[in-house]
């Protein structure tokens, strides 16, 4: 997969990452892997809510506190500082705004912008086990349900940055779909097209999408079953593949050289699939010994299939899982 700039999906992060000095104290939080990896991939769109919302710099730093499902953002000197609402209407109008985003990275631990286990205070002081989620996040990624997001650190994991920016292509790709025209014929060579994908990351979704689509009538409803259909995807691509996951999907694909190669050809790739599942060498072994003998025998069905490169291979996301 190559990346034209005309065609770098979009994606929002907090702009403290991209070494924007909008911090509370006037300092930056600047990730190596956003600002000098990925930036050559995609088109980021920095966004500050705290900074957007007239909260200046440096300022007083703001924390949750109250109930962990509905927070409220206050001042943590001047408590009668609130700024729940401007960061949630912040969060919807951003959201309204920024329909053409195929992801979101989002600073870790933020009131503001943290995903998940934010610290969120009682009246007493003491923290709520759990913790909860910053206030623009949550009004912004309610109004985007099925985009990719994730927090800066998490993407310091190679299993999860790989999943993330898999799910950040196939939304990309599912915007091109819509921006084209929707069409049965478009959606079903969608599927096709990310079905072993799919099969890794969760082999239910797998087999209910596939009977989904398989069973759609012609008077079918096609706006809505696509809209079904692909948050379910999303859905199912959240979800981790394994070792075992992508062993499956090796020797099904595998499966499609078994009249052409030699045995000897044949038991390579089943000692290679077998090193990955026991984790001797990273699946990007198997995936270079597969491309090898389809670019020797070509098929047809197999070069169609995003499993085989989701993602730019000079990202080298599977170098490490």
């Amino acid at each position: 997969m190559s990346i034209t700039p005309s065609l770098k999906p979009k994606i929002g992060i907090s702009a403290c990452l991209l070494g924007e000095t909008v911090r509370f104290n006037g300092g930056h939080k600047q990730s190596h892997l956003c600002s000098e990896v990925l930036a050559e991939y995609f088109d980021f769109v920095p966004l500050c809510p705290e900074v957007a919302i007239g909260l200046g710099i440096p300022r007083e730093t703001i924390r949750l506190v109250g109930d962990a499902e509905q927070p409220q953002a206050v001042g943590t000197v001047h408590r009668e500082l609130n700024v729940t609402a401007p960061l949630d209407a912040y969060g919807r109008k951003m959201a309204a705004e920024h329909t053409d985003l195929c992801g979101y990275i989002f600073m870790q631990k933020s009131p503001s912008c943290g995903l998940e286990r934010v610290k969120v205070y009682r009246e007493n002081g003491a923290p709520v086990d759990g913790g909860g989620r910053g206030i623009y996040a949550q009004a912004f990624c309610a109004r985007h349900p099925n985009l990719p997001v994730e927090e800066d650190g998490r993407l310091n994991d190679p299993v999860l940055r790989e999943n993330f920016l898999a799910r950040v292509f196939v939304y990309a790709s599912w915007q091109r779909l819509l921006a084209e025209g929707l069409t049965r014929h478009r959606l079903l060579a969608f599927h096709s097209r990310y079905k072993y994908l799919l099969m890794a990351h969760s082999l239910m979704h797998y087999k209910s999408l596939g009977h989904r689509l398989g069973s759609m009538s012609k008077d079918a409803n096609l706006d809505e079953l696509a809209a079904c259909y692909f948050s379910d995807l999303m859905t199912g691509l959240k979800k981790c593949a394994t070792r075992g996951s992508h062993t499956n999907v090796l020797q099904h694909i595998s499966g499609y050289l078994k009249q052409v190669i030699s045995a000897d050809d044949k038991q390579e790739m089943q000692t290679v699939i077998g090193q990955y599942r026991q984790g001797i060498v990273p699946l990007v072994v198997p995936l270079t010994l597969l491309k090898h003998h389809f670019r020797l025998h070509p098929d047809r069905y197999i070069a169609q299939q995003a499993y085989l490169q989701p993602h730019p291979e000079n990202l080298s996301l599977r170098n490490a899982i």
